[in-house]
């Protein structure tokens, strides 16, 4: 009876020891969890069709990775019956990222980072992020900005692009990378620390007990999390004599937030560039990425070999474990509905970022403004005399056209 090969497991150092070359490295980890990082050269997978469908090349080694080395191990398991050489990377992704911290060349990326900002991505991010700071009037003379980091990509690059500004163009505001610990756990807590370490970024941090807080809250707790963090933020920054904080949202959380609210909310609402606190007098809220896609955050993120954290709460691990904690959200459907959307038209983004920009209140059967609600059958007949004086043209000829 022939017996069977048993899947092994691998650390991070012997696949980087490895001959690249006669490996196939496969993600089978969602779209979302890839979009936080993935191993250079590695090809993606899904893994219910990976054991159905396997590679046709028998000669590589495969080395398969999820997030935290847990789903991959039965997956390797199962190519190795059908006789593979296979193995399952230990601790999957974040383990990698572990071993790639540890032996980053400090300045010599941090170097490359802000280099690629200058140059290659001149045009995609940072003349974005100007023009977002100019046009919603984000930042002011004398004003003093917390830079919130949360250790993903997006918070990560916002910090660089404002040190970048000061180093390179104005230096009237001052600025702090405030770095809330809401009860990370070690691996995340290490990679945001030494991510900033690498790219040069003085951080603030401070602890608060979010995550035990909300950990046996049933209802919502990502809602009740997000609330008690901007909290926290507004009253450290305020604390440290700020008068603004800076958020990493960008575009695509714009347009994302604009279909959630119509298709799920029941209503027509953007993500605004910046608001004023409502519990926290004189403070606003700024959000500096506003005309940044995310895709050329990833590139950005990608072509620097970079890797930062995904969602860090303590109560998603299990989840996002293998699976991420987007996979099955209003969000990630969304994100998914956008992406189909856009393969039937290359302008669906634009034309919802646009739309919100171009709301037409003569059209509109109800509205609210500074709390109120109001309804057309309160304008109805002073618009029809309107319409009558100026000759315009009534909405059914409009319809009928």
């Amino acid at each position: 009876m022939e017996q069977e090969e048993t899947a092994m497991e691998i650390t991070a150092k012997e696949l980087m020891e490895m001959n690249q070359e006669e490996l196939l490295i496969i993600d089978i980890r969602n779209e979302y969890d890839r979009n936080y990082g993935l191993i250079p050269g590695s090809v993606w997978a899904d893994a219910q069709e990976l054991v159905s469908n396997p590679p046709e090349d028998r000669s590589k080694k495969i080395i398969l990775y999820c997030a935290r080395g847990i789903i991959s191990v039965d997956l390797a398991q199962a190519l190795c019956d059908q006789g593979y050489e296979a193995y399952s990377l230990q601790e999957g992704y974040l383990g990698w990222l572990r071993y790639d911290m540890q032996n980053q060349q400090e300045d010599e990326l941090c170097r490359k980072v802000e280099h690629s900002l200058q140059k290659k991505f001149r045009t995609s991010l940072m003349s974005p992020f100007i023009k977002a700071l100019k046009d919603y009037e984000l930042v002011k003379d004398g004003d003093r900005v917390a830079v919130c980091m949360s250790g993903g990509k997006d918070s990560m690059l916002m910090a660089k692009l404002f040190q970048e500004l000061k180093r390179h163009g104005k230096n009237n505001f001052e600025l702090v990378f405030l770095v809330m610990n809401p009860g990370y756990n070690d691996i995340n807590y290490q990679v945001i620390l030494n991510n900033a370490k690498i790219l040069d970024i003085p951080i603030t941090v401070f602890k608060s007990e979010i995550f035990d807080t909300v950990a046996d809250i049933e209802e919502s707790p990502c809602y009740l999390c997000a609330r008690m963090r901007r909290g926290y933020l507004y009253s450290k920054a305020k604390e440290l004599g700020c008068n603004k904080i800076a958020l990493g949202h960008h575009y695509d959380d714009v347009i994302e937030t604009i279909l959630m609210g119509m298709l799920y909310g029941a209503q027509i609402q953007t993500m605004m560039p910046k608001l004023h606190s409502t519990n926290f007098e004189g403070m606003e809220l700024i959000r500096p990425l506003y005309l940044i896609r995310e895709a050329d955050i990833i590139h950005w993120r990608d072509y620097n070999n970079l890797a930062f954290i995904q969602c860090a709460c303590r109560l998603t691990e299990s989840c996002a474990s293998c699976g991420g904690t987007e996979k099955g959200s209003k969000r990630g459907e969304i994100k998914q509905l956008i992406k189909d959307l856009t393969k039937v038209s290359p302008y669906i983004e634009k034309n919802i970022f646009r739309s919100v920009e171009n709301v037409n209140l003569d059209t509109v059967i109800a509205y609210k403004q500074y709390g109120v609600k109001h309804n057309f059958l309160e304008r109805y007949d002073e618009m029809g005399r309107l319409n009558g004086a100026s000759g315009s043209q009534t909405a059914d000829n409009k319809e009928m056209e």
